[in-house]
């Protein structure tokens, strides 16, 4: 490979710029590697919960496949494997997944996949089992990994988890509006209840909670059929999802989330002939910004970097 000045290759350059990328575009730090070697065990890229680290802009991938379901709606894991790789690496600015999810994950992490498995719209398994391959790519056994949702509090491995990948599908929800990446952790409280006042507005006070607080390295919202209508806490209907066969994957879970809740008033605009409010305003995801720190919901300060099939891509 072609050395640049100073012992540098072209690589090195391209991966260093990346990471300035990554921090002026997520609002997290990048942790210096110091180049101790190939043994080293690197530091994560990112702890994007840190209030402190707040930036600029935030950086969210976009990636669809208009290959990732079957006929009957049914997932190819080959093709959402890929894209989950396709995403990492752009967010991360690496060429490979393995060197993606090493600036996530150290080989000594213990990994708490934060599922969702309601019974209409869970995540898809084989995008739990992909991420599963990919931390163990990086040297994490699989008796420290574990995945769960509604058991995480009783969950051993979740206690001592180092490292939460926080991903579910995104629905409208009765009480928050959306059901996304920030409400994904409401069941690491005993009491989810409590936090359903004002159209649940302190969500994100979640992400304070000892077992969640500056452990979150990734979020993944599921846009493979998204549920963009309904009322009441149990509502779904098929009519209401829509196959977009898509991911939206990023550090920073209020980009993540608000970058969703666009391409939802956009398909409820074009599904209704007209601008159609949610049933309950998903307010929790400014409040989240505003009052809480975690992250960016103002649409003009988060870049989306869009990968794959775009065509109705509705943002």
């Amino acid at each position: 490979m072609k050395k640049t000045n100073k012992g540098l290759t072209r690589r090195d350059l391209l991966r260093d710029a990346a990471g300035a990328v990554v921090v002026g575009m997520t609002g997290a730090s990048v942790f210096g590697q110091e180049r101790r070697g190939a043994e080293a065990d690197p530091a994560p890229a990112v702890d994007p919960t840190k209030k402190s680290a707040l930036a600029r802009k935030a950086k969210v991938i976009l990636i669809r496949d208009q290959k990732v379901l079957e006929d009957g709606g049914q997932v190819k894991p080959n093709v959402l494997a890929r894209m989950l790789d396709e995403a990492v690496m752009a967010l991360l600015g690496e060429s490979e997944p393995k060197a993606a999810w090493g600036r996530l994950i150290r080989s000594s992490d213990t990994v708490g996949i934060k599922s969702n498995e309601w019974r209409f719209l869970p995540t898809p398994p084989a995008l739990e089992e992909a991420i599963r391959q990919r931390v163990t790519d990086v040297g994490v056994k699989r008796e420290r990994i574990g995945v769960d949702d509604r058991g995480v509090l009783d969950n051993p491995l979740f206690q001592q988890t180092t490292a939460l990948i926080n991903v579910r599908p995104l629905r409208t929800h009765h009480w928050s509006g959306v059901g996304s990446c920030i409400k994904n952790y409401i069941m690491f409280t005993p009491t989810p209840s409590a936090w359903h006042d004002d159209s649940c507005a302190n969500l994100a006070g979640l992400w304070d909670l000892p077992p969640v607080k500056g452990k979150t390295r990734l979020n993944i919202l599921v846009m493979l059929t998204p549920l963009f209508h309904g009322k009441g806490p149990h509502h779904f209907q098929a009519k209401y999802t829509w196959q977009y066969k898509g991911l939206i994957v990023g550090l920073d879970p209020v980009a993540v989330d608000a970058t969703g809740v666009r391409i939802f008033d956009a398909k409820r605009k074009d599904f209704f002939g007209q601008e159609e409010p949610l049933t309950t305003s998903p307010k929790h995801i400014q409040v989240a910004e505003e009052k809480y720190h975690l992250g960016i919901a103002d649409p003009s300060r988060i870049h989306i970097q869009k990968l794959g099939w775009m065509d109705g891509a509705l943002i």
